[in-house]
């Protein structure tokens, strides 16, 4: 019975985590949004920068409190200035850069429904990078839904190129945000342990570091002189609106840290494909945009892809625990 309970608390942490994890994402998909695209604010960096500042300064606010009040509140005593957590976590932190950098700039010029299909590669660099990182091989049958995943990702490019609506720019910030989940998912998951597993410790530091790297950004993409210009700079639903975002930020970081945690690297990104495919319905009725039965196709493709390589994957590693030396019958 004490068994069964456990188990039974193991999988309503795991539904309660990706439950999060999907309503977070997508308000913080819809938000980004509604920032990059309909409040005519072109800085993307800048809003990057906006919300690992906010995640950075709650971090830096729990951080605080539980040394006043540590029997209330605890946090990780590591110092994130320390040269070994600067060695341990950097790496994590430039992807986690790259990453909401990418997505951002994507979701500037595509469409929210197409940003699932642009962002659909990321179960392929997944495949790839456990290979050329870990050495570890994909069985044939993996490699057949691979293929299926990248042609409903030809389809769908396709698709909105015959609507006259792709977004060449879009489509590579895509790719490249693809690749840079899977590594940060990857990279997340091997640096966990490194800090005693501490989520709140690697998102204080990832988010300070992912700040300062942001800096220079801005400058680069000149974006320092279109914030200041903005007309809208001191309107209460712009610093509402940035503010949500940041918070968003804070939480979809916090998330998936915790579904990677209590799943793997695989389960993360295979949630996030089923999340996106639900997000792009969503996003369809809430924009009021008509796609063709062939781009729906192409959705579709994607998903029963992405979901037939993640239950061959789970009988695949159910297979080798099974054959494992260390495994005893009962």
């Amino acid at each position: 019975m004490g068994s069964d309970g456990s188990l039974l608390s193991k999988y309503t942490t795991i539904f309660l985590v990706v439950s999060g994890y999907w309503i977070v994402s997508i308000s913080t998909v819809f938000v980004n949004k509604t920032l990059l695209s309909h409040i005519e604010l072109d800085a993307p960096m800048f809003i990057n920068l906006s919300q690992t500042l906010v995640t950075a300064l709650i971090c830096f606010g729990k951080k605080t409190l539980s040394r006043m009040y540590p029997q209330r509140f605890q946090f990780p005593e590591p110092n994130i200035w320390d040269p070994q957590t600067i060695r341990q976590i950097l790496p994590v932190s430039i992807m986690f850069t790259t990453m909401i950098a990418t997505n951002n700039l994507c979701l500037k010029y595509v469409s929210v429904a197409f940003y699932y299909i642009g962002r659909s590669l990321t179960t392929i660099f997944n495949v790839l990078l456990t290979y050329f990182i870990l050495g570890e091989r994909t069985s044939k049958r993996c490699m057949v839904c691979c293929a299926i995943i990248v042609s409903g990702f030809w389809l769908g490019v396709d698709q909105e190129h015959f609507a006259g609506s792709l977004s060449i720019p879009g489509t590579i910030f895509g790719i490249v945000g693809s690749f840079s989940l899977s590594y940060f998912s990857i990279l997340t998951k091997k640096t966990l342990p490194k800090v005693n597993g501490e989520i709140w410790l690697l998102q204080y530091a990832n988010n300070v570091y992912a700040s300062i790297l942001f800096l220079p950004l801005i400058l680069i993409n000149g974006e320092l002189y279109t914030v200041l210009t903005y007309p809208r700079l001191d309107t209460l639903f712009f610093w509402a609106i940035l503010l949500g975002g940041g918070l968003c930020g804070f939480m979809i970081g916090f998330f998936t840290s915790l579904q990677i945690k209590y799943t793997s690297a695989l389960t993360h990104n295979i949630s996030g494909t089923a999340k996106a495919c639900a997000q792009t319905v969503l996003a369809t009725y809430w924009y009021q945009e008509t796609k063709s039965f062939t781009w729906w196709l192409s959705n579709m493709v994607i998903l029963a892809g992405s979901a037939a390589y993640a239950r061959i994957k789970q009988i695949d590693m159910e297979k080798k625990h099974l054959e494992s030396p260390s495994y005893t019958k009962v």
